[in-house]
């Protein structure tokens, strides 16, 4: 089976005003498109077949009714309830979610899906795919959740160039190094995401700018970094009021060094 990193999903009230503050730091992001079965829409920004998901409620009372699709039952929550925007889930691209859904019932998680899943275009186009949300009440953390999209990755990303939504950056040729999760404990985060993939450790390091401990995990396209707090910083602070999340995206190739707060994460920036 195989897995590679999809996209980063952040919660924002109005994704189509993600749009200029990307553009004014180099980053290209379009309209995306409408789920209309969900009740949401989003804006969207390539690096690759990687890229950023700016995702919002266009409908709140169908995005409550939904159940299964726990991406939604999550921004309801997060962003309806609680009014908190930024970095929220991560996807993972898979191809066989039928024999992965099996997997993780047999590790004693909670399984949803799979389920299909539509968006469509502003010109009547209809993109596909199929979902699968495993959960556990051992994970604060929200876990990643499963994609299997009806195209191969050759199909979409020759699409994706034919659709100028590759290489359109101004800022370099960004690529998405790495999305980062600030955890209470480090190892116990890594054991219980290792029942859902097995991703070899890359690399172990103290990020003084956070002043945190971490840990890289390999994962094709992407990596991913989890850090805990070592005292008093920004890592301390995320978890302090957000409780464990992503908040942090890393772009390299962007011809410049920089690290700024903007759509309520943290970006930097990498030559």
């Amino acid at each position: 089976m195989n897995f590679a990193f999809d996209h980063l999903v952040f919660f924002s009230n109005k994704p189509e005003e993600t749009i200029l503050p990307l553009k004014n730091k180099g980053i290209h992001t379009v309209h995306g498109g409408r789920h209309e079965h969900w009740g949401t829409y989003n804006s969207l920004a390539y690096f690759g077949l990687s890229y950023i998901e700016f995702l919002g409620i266009e409908r709140l009372s169908l995005a409550e009714q939904e159940k299964e699709n726990r991406l939604v039952t999550q921004i309801v929550e997060q962003l309806a309830k609680k009014h908190r925007e930024g970095p929220a889930k991560i996807a993972i691209r898979t191809n066989d979610l039928s024999e992965l859904a099996e997997k993780f019932k047999a590790e004693g998680f909670t399984v949803y899906g799979p389920l299909p899943g539509e968006r469509v275009l502003a010109d009547g186009e209809v993109i596909k795919w199929s979902l699968l949300f495993p959960e556990s009440n051992n994970s604060e953390l929200s876990l990643p959740f499963f994609i299997q999209w009806e195209k191969t990755d050759e199909e979409r990303l020759a699409e994706l160039k034919e659709q100028g939504l590759i290489g359109a950056h101004t800022a370099g040729n960004p690529k998405l190094a790495s999305v980062g999760f600030v955890v209470h404990d480090l190892e116990k985060t890594l054991d219980e995401w290792g029942k859902l993939v097995k991703l070899p450790i890359t690399k172990e390091y103290m990020d003084q700018s956070f002043n945190a401990r971490c840990k890289n995990v390999e994962l094709l396209g992407t990596e991913l970094a989890f850090c805990t707090p070592l005292g008093e910083g920004i890592a301390q602070n995320v978890l302090q009021e957000k409780g464990e999340t992503p908040f942090l995206v890393t772009l390299k190739d962007t011809h410049q060094q920089q690290q700024f707060e903007m759509l309520n994460g943290i970006w930097r920036f990498n030559p």
